[in-house]
């Protein structure tokens, strides 16, 4: 859902791009930034600290953006590169997979919650993926893709209910799953 934002904010993003591609770092410096954020994040939820919530949620919100930034720096400067798009995946999963961890290792939410929110997480990013492999787009396809779940937790995380954000999750990339996987066995060309 975020995604079809996408076009509405595009010369906003634009701008926040050409502000950082000003710095002259690269494109995967600010991916590293990205994941290194979600990372202290993950830290901070998994410690269970008082104001964890509010101080891991305020992390990941930070990291969503740098998540953006990599991404918009890299279309204003011209250095897409398929090197950079497999880091920016793969740091994705992993910051992803860590954030999931911190709260269930902060006893934020009920474990089998956070275990199947992980294993439909890594489900939907596994339908894109293999719907990649043989041809079909699904950038955009489903409710629930990643920008949406981590919004998810930090921002109902926040106000103190990380069981409840754990449960949406859980049913927004479980409808997201069914919708990819529908959408991509109607568009497979035999």
């Amino acid at each position: 859902m975020l995604n079809n934002l996408r076009e509405t904010l595009r010369p906003t993003l634009e701008k926040i791009g050409k502000g950082f591609a000003s710095t002259g770092l690269s494109p995967n410096f600010w991916t590293v930034v990205g994941l290194v954020i979600a990372l202290i994040s993950a830290i901070v939820y998994g410690l269970g600290i008082e104001f964890g919530l509010i101080i891991g949620g305020l992390l990941l919100l930070v990291s969503g953006f740098f998540d953006m930034v990599d991404g918009q720096v890299a279309r204003v400067t011209g250095k897409t590169s398929k090197k950079g798009s497999y880091l920016d995946s793969m740091f994705d999963k992993i910051a992803e997979v860590a954030i999931f961890l911190g709260i269930l290792v902060g006893g934020y939410a009920e474990p089998y919650l956070v275990l199947l929110a992980i294993t439909l997480s890594l489900l939907v990013s596994y339908a894109r993926a293999k719907s990649d492999a043989i041809g079909i787009k699904l950038q955009g396809i489903g409710i629930g893709e990643r920008a949406e779940r981590l919004l998810v937790i930090a921002i109902v995380g926040i106000i103190g209910f990380m069981d409840i954000a754990i449960a949406i999750v859980v049913i927004i990339a479980g409808v997201t799953l069914i919708q990819r996987m529908i959408f991509t066995a109607k568009n497979i060309s035999e």
